[in-house]
């Protein structure tokens, strides 16, 4: 188990982060959001051992995490880190690449084992291929597998799939976080993309103005989204008479006190996202069609929006 002690972290003066408590079991799959320069990947870098702490301590098992004050060498053998630059090798071959720590006493089974790996990151038709001739998000994918090529007890991820056109990005997601969760492997990830978080993770930490401000399952923080840095994580969303209600949980009636006058509309393939204007702010809600500029229509809350 992940153990984060009452972590805090600065660069200079200020905090970055401050008094960052929590655990993560074995297997268990933690997205880390929040906005840009809110600390994901900083605190990526502490439980890698990449960074020392300011403060607190890191513990996987009883194994505490130090950073380069104290190692020679960072990192652990039971955790893997994928950042957002590759460590690859650029002018061998992504089975080369792969397999690149894997014992050479058996040769079978280290091909087998590339081969397993070829397929979780669907690469198969690029094992020969040199890495230096591949797109970005190839590169990552080269990156993922040489991660979880030696089977770590933790992966860090740090955006993992950022580089990746989305033809590939679903059944990517779907394959590696499978993977992970088949063999035991815990999982931290820092994302922006709802899509990295949303039936896959277990919890969802959300940090803000450099300390925790939620700990919960997706489910839970989508349902009850307690500020509006949650819900826009997760979609489109109003804050009307002091509530956060979603996109999707307004629809038209015909006759209601919430009269909104039609701004634009905007066609999202399973639905139309109209944008209108409510005491002079815009409001938005999901239709089944374009509706006319400045049109006025009524709006009331879906009562089972979920």
């Amino acid at each position: 188990m992940l153990s984060v002690k009452n972590i805090s972290f600065k660069y200079s003066k200020d905090f970055i982060l401050k008094d960052i408590d929590f655990t993560v079991k074995k297997g268990e799959h933690i997205s880390i959001i929040g906005e840009s320069g809110s600390g994901k990947s900083t605190l990526l870098k502490l439980i890698y051992g990449e960074l020392d702490c300011t403060k607190g301590q890191l513990f996987w098992n009883t194994t505490e995490i130090l950073g380069p004050k104290y190692n020679l060498v960072v990192g652990y053998p039971f955790m893997k880190y994928v950042s957002q630059e590759f460590d690859l090798m650029p002018f061998t071959s992504v089975e080369e690449n792969i397999g690149a720590f894997l014992s050479n006493f058996f040769p079978e089974e280290k091909k087998e084992r590339v081969n397993e790996l070829l397929e979780v990151v669907e690469l198969n038709d690029f094992a020969k291929t040199k890495v230096k001739l591949l797109s970005g998000g190839q590169k990552q994918r080269v990156a993922l597998a040489r991660a979880i090529a030696k089977q770590p007890e933790i992966l860090l991820l740090d955006e993992p799939f950022s580089h990746i056109d989305n033809f590939k990005k679903q059944s990517l997601r779907r394959n590696l976080f499978n993977y992970l969760k088949a063999k035991n492997i815990a999982c931290v990830v820092a994302t922006h993309d709802k899509e990295d978080v949303l039936g896959y993770a277990d919890r969802i930490l959300v940090l803000n103005d450099s300390k925790i401000v939620a700990n919960n399952t997706p489910e839970a923080l989508f349902k009850n989204p307690k500020e509006p840095l949650i819900a826009s994580f997760f979609g489109e969303f109003n804050t009307i008479g002091g509530q956060i209600i979603y996109a999707h949980q307004l629809k038209v009636v015909e006759n209601s006190k919430l009269n909104v006058t039609v701004k634009q509309s905007y066609f999202k393939g399973t639905h139309v996202l109209i944008e209108a204007i409510y005491n002079g702010s815009s409001v938005f809600f999901n239709h089944h069609t374009k509706l006319e500029k400045r049109a006025n229509v009524c709006l009331e809350v879906v009562t089972r929006p979920y």
